[in-house]
């Protein structure tokens, strides 16, 4: 099965521990985040893994190569001349993941309990061309989704934004549910990303939400698992007691 972890972005929440070394390679625990991840995977079945660099990416080829990829069949997306967000990533990275098999979306600095397997299979069961992590999580920002846990709109709480274009917001018709940065893509998505306006730099999520009312874009909502964003220095601080403690 095939995976792509994004490990291209510029920490600049960890800083000073960036200054030196891509987040990816940030230690928890006395083990990179990246290495976390990648061995995560593998352990769900995922043995094709793509992972995209920008920020001392060059640290991350050589992490890879001394630890002889860790027993998978890795590629390298190699964004270091332009960093291109997620959903740029995701495009940029299409040689590796096109194919008949969807494939599953990882962030380097997302660490969960999560069923990856699980996960996976009820992206195989559905007929939506992408699925989302997501539960009931405190956030400004949520992911608006019905009943049947298709996604239909996004609202920024603080600001009152709402996307896609035209989406009228209407509080309790829909349940707001933070995304969780693990996702599953059928390659069929990718033509919706061929027109000129999903070009270069550009987040999966306004992409998503531009497409939702044309195909199935569904959440995939859990509660109660272990789940950190260690992208900031006092996540990073719970997710090494959580692992020191395992």
């Amino acid at each position: 099965m095939k995976a792509m972890i994004f490990a291209a972005g510029l920490g600049t929440r960890l800083r000073p521990l960036t200054d030196n070394m891509p987040k990816a390679l940030v230690p928890v625990a006395g083990k990179p985040m990246l290495e976390r991840v990648i061995l995560k995977l593998k352990e769900s079945g995922f043995n094709d893994i793509t992972i995209n660099i920008h920020h001392f990416g060059d640290q991350i080829i050589d992490f890879l190569r001394v630890h002889n990829n860790f027993g998978a069949e890795i590629h390298i997306s190699d964004e270091r001349d332009m960093l291109l967000d997620t959903g740029g990533g995701i495009k940029k990275a299409r040689p590796f993941l096109d194919g008949n098999e969807p494939f599953l979306v990882h962030n380097a600095d997302i660490l969960s309990e999560v069923d990856l397997r699980s996960f996976y299979r009820h992206h195989l069961e559905s007929k939506a061309e992408a699925t989302l992590l997501v539960s009931e999580r405190q956030t400004s920002r949520y992911l608006l989704f019905d009943k049947e846990h298709n996604l239909h709109g996004w609202i920024n709480k603080s600001s009152g934004e709402v996307k896609p274009s035209g989406f009228t917001y209407q509080e309790g018709m829909y349940n707001e549910l933070a995304f969780g940065g693990i996702h599953v893509i059928s390659p069929s998505l990718f033509h919706y990303m061929d027109k000129e306006e999903w070009t270069g730099k550009f987040s999966i999520i306004p992409f998503y939400l531009s497409v939702c009312q044309k195909t199935d874009i569904q959440g995939y909502p859990l509660q109660g698992f272990k789940w950190f964003d260690i992208g900031k220095p006092e996540t990073l601080k719970m997710a090494e007691e959580y692992y020191r403690n395992r």
